[in-house]
């Protein structure tokens, strides 16, 4: 079975995110075509889809720019499988505090950019996520942080007392980078079960 995997490639980690998107499919006996989206027309075809970290205010603007942002939303309106980290997660939140982000709002979540501090304040730690076995070695790099969440949101992890990772339906969001490390359990959390792609998208 052929698994069509998107991720947004305007800015981020795009080459490490299909990697772990490839590996948690191999687990599965799943082969993927990724797709890197740079343009509209992308999305639609797509059974999952990956929001990567960078710049919140520069992904913002060219999603939008590139007619990806409307997109973005059906995908989720259609109950596909997302994953978005770190600056993916400001910008389908609902709230960044922020109003140079134009965030989609498929998440119920208000986000502060950079809340775990700047570059040279980022770390690594072991973190206990719903749904995993094992700690997840999770990596901060100017970590935004989730200060609310709606009624329908599920919290999956917390640090410092925030959550970091949430599942709403769909879509599973992080504060972190799962991107930056060999081990691709949110890749899968987030995209596939015992079943295959997660709701039967293929």
């Amino acid at each position: 079975m052929m698994v069509t995997a998107g991720v947004l490639a305007v800015q981020g980690d795009v080459s490490e995110h299909a990697r772990a998107i490839e590996r948690a499919a191999a687990a599965h006996g799943l082969e993927t075509d990724v797709r890197t989206i740079h343009t509209s027309g992308v999305v639609p075809d797509c059974d999952v889809l990956l929001l990567p970290g960078g710049e919140s205010t520069t992904i913002s603007r060219l999603v939008h720019r590139e007619g990806i942002a409307d997109e973005i939303v059906a995908h989720a309106e259609a109950s596909k499988p997302m994953l978005a980290t770190c600056a993916g997660l400001i910008l389908v939140s609902a709230d960044s505090v922020d109003g140079r982000v134009d965030t989609l709002g498929v998440l119920d979540v208000d986000v502060k950019r950079n809340a775990f501090g700047r570059q040279r304040d980022s770390f690594e730690t072991p973190l206990s996520v719903a749904g995993l076995d094992e700690p997840f070695p999770a990596v901060f790099i100017r970590a935004p942080a989730i200060e609310a969440v709606g009624d329908g949101v599920e919290i999956l992890a917390e640090w410092d007392g925030r959550p970091v990772a949430v599942r709403q339906g769909p879509l599973v969001a992080t504060a972190f980078h799962p991107e930056l490390t060999a081990d691709s359990r949110i890749h899968d959390l987030a995209f596939f079960d015992d079943d295959g792609v997660r709701g039967g998208h293929t």
